[in-house]
C-alpha cells in the first residue's frame, strides 16, 4: 500500500471510545519491546511516527492509527515485563480481551515475537487465544537483522513448532533496519481488509 497521509486518531482503554468509521482494523501484539512501533514506523515510512521506547509498556492504551482513511492499525499494549502493578496489568487484560473478543471491524490481528528467542509462554498463550476466537494471524518474527541468514530456517521452525501455527495463519520475517517482509506484511494485511 502507498502511503501518504497517517493520523493517530485516539487512544481508547474502552470500547465507548473506539472509532466509529467502521475502517477494518489490524492489531499488532507482542511482548513489551518487541517492536510493535518500529513495525508501524516501517509500514506507514515515519521514522518515530508511533513512539518506540528503551522503557518496556510504555503503551498502556490501545492507539488506532488512521492509515489513508481505509484502515487502522491498532497498537495494542505490551505484554510480559512490563513496569506496570498487578492490578493495571489485569486491567490491560480486560480491556485487551474485549477488544480482541468484541470489535466487529477487527480483521485480523499480527503477533509479533522476536525472532532471536523461542517464543516465550506469553507469545504462545496469546496465539492459543486469538486462535480459539478464530481471528486470521500473522505471527511476525522480528530483529531478524540480529541473526545470520543461514540461521533464518531455525528462527522459522522453532517460531512454527514452539506457537504450533495452524494452516489458516502465516509466518513471516521481519527487520524493520532493512525492511525486510515489509511488503509481504502489507500484502497479508490488505488481503484481510475485504
Amino acid at each position: 500500500m502507498q502511503v501518504n497521509n497517517v493520523s493517530m486518531n485516539l487512544s481508547a482503554v474502552s470500547s465507548k471510545q473506539y472509532p466509529s468509521e467502521g475502517y477494518p482494523e489490524i492489531a499488532l501484539l507482542g511482548r513489551s519491546n518487541v517492536g510493535k512501533s518500529s513495525l508501524i514506523n516501517t509500514l506507514i515510512n515515519r521514522k518515530s511516527f508511533a513512539r518506540t521506547s528503551s522503557t518496556p509498556g510504555k503503551t498502556q492504551t490501545l492507539n488506532f492509527y488512521n492509515i489513508e482513511d481505509l484502515l487502522y492499525l491498532v497498537d495494542v499494549p505490551g505484554y510480559g515485563f512490563a513496569k506496570v502493578s498487578k492490578k493495571q496489568r489485569e486491567e490491560f487484560g480486560v480491556m485487551i480481551e474485549e477488544y480482541l473478543t468484541t470489535r466487529e471491524p477487527l480483521k485480523g490481528v499480527i503477533i509479533l515475537v522476536d525472532g532471536r528467542h523461542a517464543p516465550s509462554d506469553d507469545d504462545i498463550s496469546m496465539y492459543q487465544f486469538v486462535s480459539y476466537y478464530h481471528i486470521p494471524t500473522l505471527v511476525v518474527a522480528t530483529k531478524m537483522d540480529k541473526i545470520k541468514g543461514n540461521q533464518w530456517n531455525k528462527t522459522i521452525s522453532q517460531v512454527t513448532k514452539a506457537m504450533e501455527i495452524n494452516q489458516t495463519d502465516s509466518l513471516q520475517l521481519f527487520s524493520a533496519e532493512t525492511k525486510k517482509g515489509k511488503e509481504e506484511v502489507w500484502t497479508w494485511i490488505e488481503d484481510h481488509m475485504k
